[in-house]
């Protein structure tokens, strides 16, 4: 039962703009889910949710995850910045970036969900990206030269 009620809260979370606990508490009444507001602060953290500002302005629940299309058209500008060149090997991605900003890049790539990225390393100026399979760090290297590419094309 609590598997399936974790599932509901976060498909309503991703479909619906929910503010409060109580809002929460009656969406899943709405749905069946007999549940007290201990149960959902509990619930809660236990799915680690946080609130994020929506577009509306409003403080919203959220899985903390953001879509990486929108994270990176926000990440975009670090990117276009601070990255010198992108090249991959095998699967793993190479990054050089102008000294001192590698960290900076590094954590935005974190902060996204990439689908096939298993992790990011950093060190001053170079980042090496883990990702899952050859075809996967072919795409995120792709998707690094398309800002490379933006931001060439700005000027």
């Amino acid at each position: 039962m609590k598997k399936r009620r974790h599932a509901k809260i976060l498909e309503l979370i991703n479909s619906k703009e929910i503010e409060t606990q109580e809002e929460l508490q009656t969406y899943l009444l709405k749905c069946g889910f007999e549940v007290t507001q201990a149960t959902i602060s509990r619930d809660i953290k236990e799915l680690r949710l946080v609130k994020e500002l929506s577009e509306k302005g409003r403080y919203i629940y959220s899985s903390g995850k953001k879509n990486s299309t929108d994270a990176f058209k926000r990440s975009g500008g670090i990117f276009s910045d601070s990255i010198v060149s992108v090249e991959h090997a095998l699967n793993t991605v190479c990054i050089k970036c102008f000294p001192g900003m590698a960290m900076a890049v590094c954590t935005a790539i974190e902060s996204m969900d990439w689908t096939g990225v298993v992790g990011a390393i950093s060190g001053d100026d170079t980042i090496f990206v883990l990702c899952k399979t050859e075809d996967f760090a072919k795409i995120f290297t792709m998707n690094m030269e398309k800002v490379l590419n933006a931001k060439n094309n700005r000027y």
